[in-house]
């Protein structure tokens, strides 16, 4: 008897369980918020007075593929260097000198930045000098003229108009010979050097500091500063102290002409090659930290809009 009213039971609850739906087993509870009256808005009329206009400043940069967004210091300069109440606008371009950059119209661009209304004070920061080297044709100068007369003829116009200028010496190269970095910027570096002495022109020396850092980091370290890492032996290469060069990316499988390869991936899609020049995301914080660091020393006027660690490692 017993076990027939178990049984009885048990079908009894498969029969209410399959017989009541689904959607009224368990309803959420909906209970409209108590309607609460508003007190009056308040205008706070004296702190509303109170309120300061800011005083925006725009930073302008100008130079080559080390400066520009993606292989240069530029991109992170702006990104984590400076408070909201700066512009930064970078208008480096990779492959550039002092000749090709005011030949192509990008310099009348930065211009342009300079002369926008509604900043306080504008700043434009120019680096020149891995193009002005021999072997550049159409780009390089000649380095006892014309190259000191192309960048005293940025700062006159940078002067002209409103902007202050701040001359940066060119980003070092990390190849290495012996254990000792080969310095082959040092020249261009002195011209900017002597520019900026002759027409008063704040001087960032990123050589001379770039110089001095990756020769204590030694040849293995620097390498992790570039844009991707390199085959294996070249890093073997740089544990003996000489570094050499890495092979060229294989283009021969590059699509027919008649593909529509090109036009289907993103326009302006970097090529990312290992060297001693560029940057990666890892150079390119180390070195615009350099930059905002000695900017701050030589423009005191900026060092409240400057910030030299973004997110500063937990203690």
């Amino acid at each position: 008897m017993k076990k027939a009213l178990l049984i009885l039971a048990a079908g009894l609850a498969v029969t209410l369980a399959v017989a009541v739906p689904a959607a009224a087993q368990i309803q959420p509870t909906i209970v409209p918020a108590p309607v609460v009256a508003q007190p009056p808005a308040v205008t706070d009329a004296a702190q509303r007075a109170a309120i300061k206009h800011i005083v925006p400043k725009k930073i302008v940069l100008v130079g080559d593929s080390t400066t520009q967004v993606g292989s240069g210091w530029g991109g992170s300069f702006c990104a984590n260097h400076l408070t909201s109440f700066v512009s930064c606008v970078n208008l480096a371009r990779g492959g550039r000198g002092t000749f090709d950059y005011r030949a192509e119209g990008s310099w009348d661009i930065a211009l342009s930045e300079m002369k926008a209304p509604g900043y306080a004070q504008v700043y434009v920061l120019i680096q020149f000098g891995h193009n002005d080297q021999p072997g550049k044709p159409g780009r390089s100068t000649d380095l006892a003229t014309e190259y000191p007369a192309n960048l005293k003829r940025y700062v006159t116009e940078a002067r002209a108009a409103g902007a202050i200028p701040v001359l940066v010496t060119p980003l070092t190269r990390r190849a290495f010979k012996g254990g000792s970095l080969q310095d082959d910027l040092a020249p261009w570096a002195d011209a900017v050097k002597a520019v900026a002495k002759e027409m008063d022109v704040p001087v960032v020396d990123l050589h001379a500091l770039s110089v001095a850092a990756v020769q204590q980091m030694g040849p293995v370290e620097a390498i992790s500063l570039a844009e991707t890492m390199p085959p294996p032996e070249v890093i073997a290469a740089a544990k003996t102290g000489t570094t050499i060069g890495a092979p060229k990316p294989n283009t021969a499988a590059a699509a027919p002409a008649t593909s529509t390869e090109v036009l289907e991936k993103p326009q302006g899609h970097p090529t990312v090659v290992f060297d001693y020049t560029h940057l990666g995301p890892k150079g390119a914080d180390y070195f615009s930290k350099m930059v905002a660091v000695e900017l701050a020393r030589v423009v005191p006027d900026l060092r409240k809009d400057l910030v030299e660690d973004l997110y500063p490692p937990h203690q």
